[in-house]
């Protein structure tokens, strides 16, 4: 069994939408991060980054007797290497999965995170938000360029790397942002959020913080 140790959070829920869509079995073991609980000894010795998610498989791929692994987008090319899907084994495809997963980590989640830390803010001053929103665009258009010419962010098959973008995008309507001004965005966002993998894990992390 996989246990996945996570809450309701963009970072999070690239987890079980992998899991989702390789049918592997797994275990949401929710850390209330409300409550602090990312911060206890117990989850430090998970992650000393004290974040979400981390993932513990007791049956791992090589003969150790478990793995604990942080960062959603290692955590990713684990479960894909794992089950042999969404990732090519070789070649320029897969450098191109790779190159997504580097620009989403350089890029676009950092954008979108700090959108959200000046949207959660009592009273966030108007500049701040304005240029953590412009730069949310930047990259949504940078991506808008990709997808122009292929029908998923790293080619024309679904990937881990459409995921770890599909995380943060997920909640851009919370940080204010709008995908009305990058249409290929929005096509691909209606495309995989409608995918029962996805529905799926969306529906069982948002219930980690109920």
């Amino acid at each position: 069994m996989i246990e996945v140790f996570a809450f309701a959070t963009p970072n999070s829920v690239k987890v079980p939408i992998a899991l989702e869509e390789m049918g592997l079995d797994y275990r949401l073991v929710p850390v209330n991060l409300r409550q602090g609980e990312q911060k206890t000894d117990a989850f430090k010795e998970m992650n000393l980054n004290a974040k979400v998610p981390v993932l513990v498989d007791r049956i791992p791929m090589s003969g150790d007797d478990k793995v604990v692994l942080s960062e959603s987008a290692a955590i990713l090319v684990y479960l894909a290497e794992k089950s042999g899907q969404l990732l090519p084994t070789e070649g320029a495809r897969r450098g191109k999965v790779f190159e997504q997963l580097f620009f989403h980590a350089s890029g676009l989640s950092p954008a979108f995170l700090q959108a959200f830390l000046v949207s959660i803010q009592s009273a966030p001053k108007a500049e701040a938000k304005e240029r953590a929103l412009a730069e949310v665009d930047r990259v949504l258009g940078v991506l808008d360029r990709v997808l122009e010419h292929h029908k998923y962010v790293a080619g024309n098959e679904y990937t881990i790397a459409d995921i770890a973008h599909f995380g943060w995008i997920w909640r851009h309507q919370a940080i204010g942002a709008s995908l009305e001004k990058f249409p290929s965005v929005k096509r691909w966002y209606g495309h995989v959020s409608t995918r029962s993998a996805v529905v799926a894990a969306i529906a069982k992390t948002l219930a980690l913080a109920q």
